[in-house]
């Protein structure tokens, strides 16, 4: 039979004899790393839970980076593309600057402080309608947009604002058959005017005298007369040149530096010999008569301002 009292340690003593092994454990651990095996087994058995719970996480932290990241990268290469555009359009002026004469010196100074107002407008579509080269940008009347204003792109000059709404606008292209551009020749100054053709790598120079001092490979730029394009943007490069003895013109072809049927952004740009040709006289103005005096104003016909004085006559005694 089982006895009904067992007679062991007391609790205090189990606790104190607990504590004399752990220490001793503990310190030969410490020492001798008696227990390393068993963490190691341990951190093996446990990492993949470690893992699997970090693993959410883990992803959704890495798709949020990725997100900003491209959102970030996209904003970059939008600002970075709108001021590539901007750059290139005042750096155009550079190329006219280096070669231009003595003779125009004293013009440089206004021209050379690119005080133009430039607004960026993009592609909407292009005019289907063969004979006539027109496209629809996304600035209208809301943005100030005019018409006859100056459309370039980062390599030349495209055209002109043709019709004007509320939210686009219509640009004719330099290369449409009824258009035309008043140019100079960049080497020499020689004044032309460059004529669409209806091909977009072609335009003509028209009135060239055959003895003019024009060759392949001249830059043609804006001349700034007639008031429709600021002074000093590259507009074509002379192709050809053919004289013909029994002919009072040459015939002269030139390529257009814009890239008129790829670029989808271009600068709108009004320039101040825009802002003031609008305060010059007309050539009707320049033309017409002298106004009429005002009412009540004495009026002199010109035979009585010719008449010569007659000398007052002596009475008869």
């Amino acid at each position: 039979m089982k006895p009904l009292f067992l007679q062991g340690p007391s609790i205090t003593v189990r606790l104190v004899l607990l504590a004399l092994v752990s220490v001793l454990l503990m310190t030969l651990d410490h020492r001798q790393q008696l227990a390393e095996p068993v963490r190691q087994g341990l951190a093996a058995v446990v990492w993949p839970v470690q893992q699997a719970v970090s693993l959410p996480y883990e992803a959704s932290q890495r798709l949020a980076e990725q997100l900003s990241g491209r959102q970030q990268l996209i904003d970059e290469n939008r600002d970075l593309r709108r001021q590539y555009l901007l750059d290139q359009a005042r750096l155009q002026r550079l190329r006219s600057l280096e070669e231009e004469n003595q003779r125009l010196r004293d013009l440089l100074g206004s021209s050379g402080q690119l005080g133009e107002t430039v607004l960026i407008a993009e592609l909407l579509r292009v005019d289907l309608d063969p004979y006539s080269h027109l496209i629809q940008v996304d600035k209208g009347s809301h943005q100030e947009v005019t018409i006859g204003q100056a459309v370039l792109d980062a390599q030349g000059v495209m055209g002109q604002v043709d019709r004007v709404g509320p939210r686009a606008a219509m640009v004719r292209l330099i290369t449409d058959p009824s258009h035309a551009i008043p140019v100079e020749v960049n080497r020499n100054g020689l004044r032309t005017i460059a004529l669409g053709t209806g091909d977009l790598n072609r335009l003509e120079l028209g009135s060239v005298p055959i003895n003019a001092d024009i060759r392949a490979g001249d830059l043609l730029v804006t001349s700034g007369l007639g008031g429709l394009f600021p002074r000093g943007y590259p507009v074509a490069e002379v192709e050809r040149v053919v004289v013909d003895p029994g002919e009072p013109f040459a015939r002269v072809t030139a390529r257009p530096l814009a890239a008129l049927d790829r670029s989808r952004k271009m600068v709108l740009v009004q320039g101040a010999a825009l802002r003031g040709a609008a305060d010059l006289p007309s050539p009707e103005e320049l033309s017409a008569p002298p106004a009429a005096p005002a009412a009540g104003a004495p009026a002199q016909a010109p035979e009585a301002l010719e008449a010569p004085v007659e000398p007052p006559q002596e009475e008869a005694p």
